[in-house]
């Protein structure tokens, strides 16, 4: 059998697998598997064995569970909602206000964690119903949180910018600082639509945050500055532990590894001493979160990696790097092929197993069209957070409906689709003006050496 009708059955049977509820990490074993066993015979079983283990066995993966812990600490602690309450009190006069300070608090907050679907729950939890509460349409509310959540695989430390730094071989310190800028740009890029948004439907000012705060946080505080430096005090400490290492990583003072085994330490014992959470319960539920999520990302990533063995095997990578190779376009227009392939690829995927699969097929082909790899993790990373608010996969909108359940999700979806425009706007000002993910990590690294 030739390569591409190889590759149309494999791509068809994993879509079909997902489709009726496979989980993602097994749809790619078990297609790759079939594919080996049938081409090749079952001597490939061996190699399907060595091909799993070996591909975890590098030890910059320690990075991603670490980091993971790192933001289960954050979101199963109340910083979420001191955060929100703090920008609440800043920004709550302004109309849509309360809107904007949700997409603050999500990019403060998708910094601690470095997770998208923990900065929708965490922020979306006090946020959602605090905006229906005073009046704001209900595609807005939620738009703006699913939206927000978004960054926490932008905006450093990041868990899909350590994978794609892994699978590709480049520097995840540099990774980080090119995340930075564009993650503040489309921070302010969604403000901006937000309160566009908000005027169209009659502007929004809150009459006073604390006349309308719940009987608890009045009993409290007692009076706005008081209630705003003491959520400033609580999450300050978390802050100053992701600046640390961000620090650590830039001036080459510890691995990625070490780094983030320092700051899941330091942000659950910041958890247990600001929020005095001593009990069993809470700590349990925080390893227990922590061990789901990174035992998912990493037999995605496993399995991506056989599937990628398969592809490789069957010569589909070869035959479809050969063709985009050749294609005599100019090389803007071979961008935007890629961008298309990527956008629908986060349609169905999740970020960590596209760039898994991707990364190393791509990155020879931007290499040789002389664009920046980093430049191009931040595109391929924002291509992803439009897969995270759009159908039919969309995480953060169910996530959203979850929180919200009687929004109808037709109105979160709406709510949501002029931020996914944001972010084309922003992949098309990334390609207009590339310094604004080269500029920075060009400026440190240059000091740092």
């Amino acid at each position: 059998m030739d390569p591409v009708t190889s590759g149309i059955l494999i791509v068809t049977a994993l879509f079909v697998l997902m489709a009726i509820g496979t989980p993602i990490a097994f749809a790619l074993g078990g297609v790759s598997l079939a594919a080996l066993v049938l081409d090749q015979g079952m001597g490939e079983l061996t190699y399907f064995g060595e091909t799993f283990f070996g591909s975890l066995a590098s030890f910059g993966f320690v990075a991603i569970p670490m980091f993971i812990l790192m933001g289960a600490a954050v979101a199963s602690s109340p910083t979420g909602r001191d955060l929100y309450r703090s920008l609440d009190l800043w920004l709550g006069k302004v109309p849509g206000g309360l809107a904007i300070s949700n997409i603050g608090a999500c990019s403060i907050f998708a910094a601690l964690s470095g997770s998208s679907p923990a900065t929708s729950a965490a922020i979306g939890k006090l946020g959602i119903p605090e905006m229906r509460k005073r009046g704001y349409p209900d595609g807005v509310a939620a738009g703006c949180v699913a939206a927000g959540g978004t960054l926490g695989i932008l905006i450093p430390p990041s868990v899909t910018m350590i994978v794609y730094g892994i699978s590709t071989e480049t520097s995840i310190g540099r990774l980080f600082i090119a995340g930075a800028l564009p993650g503040v740009m489309l921070a302010l890029l969604f403000m901006a639509w937000t309160l566009v948004a908000c005027k169209l439907a009659g502007g929004y000012h809150a009459p006073n945050p604390v006349a309308e705060a719940t009987r608890e946080l009045k009993d409290k505080v007692a009076s706005n500055v008081e209630h705003n430096l003491k959520a400033l005090v609580r999450v300050l400490p978390f802050l100053v532990v992701v600046s640390g290492i961000l620090f650590a990583l830039y001036g080459g003072v510890a691995t990625p590894s070490e780094a983030a085994g320092a700051g899941a330490f330091l942000c659950l014992a910041l958890a247990i001493l600001v929020y005095r959470m001593w009990q069993v319960k809470p700590l349990t539920t925080i390893m227990r979160d922590a061990l789901r999520e990174s035992v998912m990302i990493m037999l995605i990533i496993a399995c991506a990696e056989i599937f990628a063995y398969a592809l490789s095997s069957l010569f589909i990578t070869q035959t479809v790097a050969e063709a985009i190779a050749n294609l005599e376009v100019n090389r803007w227009v071979l961008m935007a092929i890629i961008n298309v392939f990527l956008l629908v690829a986060g349609f169905f995927l999740p970020p960590v197993a596209v760039i898994v699969m991707t990364a190393p097929i791509l990155l020879p082909i931007i290499l040789a069209a002389n664009f920046d790899p980093y430049w191009f993790a931040v595109i391929l990373t924002i291509n992803l957070e439009i897969g995270l608010i759009t159908p039919p996969v969309g995480l953060n909108l169910f996530i959203i409906k979850g929180i919200a359940p009687d929004i109808a999700l037709k109105d979160i979806l709406l709510g949501s689709l002029p931020y996914a425009l944001c972010m084309v706007l922003g992949i098309l000002l990334l390609c207009v003006f590339p310094g604004i993910a080269t500029w920075l990590p060009d400026l440190i690294m240059e000091t740092a050496g």
